[in-house]
């Protein structure tokens, strides 16, 4: 009896084919009045099938004049960005500088520089995103009156009251 695989069974955890991730279009857990600033992104939680825990991995697709986020910034968790193919625009609060396939982001929590990936061009763009999953980690959103707490997983005004 032999130990092999049949040749088109998919692969054993811990590998993972992409392809066969479940992703929703636009998908996200923004109060109403923001949601439409994502409605072209598509994200497939890579890391959560294979079982990590410590951080997370995005594969992400923005369609054109899609955003991967509305402009924000963490208090406690570091982010990481790879383009794949395609082309971004990463708008940070002192620029705006194009990444193209091969290029990379870093950003560093606790730095109060908030950020965001746009397609601006005609084509699709693929990125790998990386984030660790600190507990006590604070999204500020500098041109919205948003905040998000990881501690109470809720999204709320600047001021504190509820959305």
């Amino acid at each position: 009896m032999s130990d092999e695989a049949p040749p088109n069974a998919p692969p054993a955890v811990p590998v993972l084919d992409p392809a066969a991730v479940g992703a929703k279009l636009g998908a996200t857990d923004y109060p109403e009045p923001f949601r439409a600033a994502v409605a072209g992104r598509l994200r497939k939680r890579l890391g959560n099938p294979l079982g990590i825990t410590s951080f997370g991995v995005n594969l992400t697709r923005l369609e054109p004049g899609a955003a991967s986020a509305l402009r924000h910034w963490h208090t406690r968790q570091d982010e990481f960005v790879y383009v794949l193919d395609g082309e971004l625009t990463l708008v940070t609060d002192a620029s705006e500088t194009i990444l193209r396939p091969g290029m990379c982001a870093g950003f560093p929590a606790g730095k109060p520089d908030g950020h965001q990936l746009v397609n601006r061009s005609d084509e699709p763009a693929t990125y790998l995103e990386v984030g660790d999953r600190t507990a006590g980690d604070e999204a500020h959103y500098p041109d919205e009156d948003l905040r998000y707490d990881s501690a109470t997983d809720r999204f709320t005004h600047r001021d504190g009251t509820p959305w």
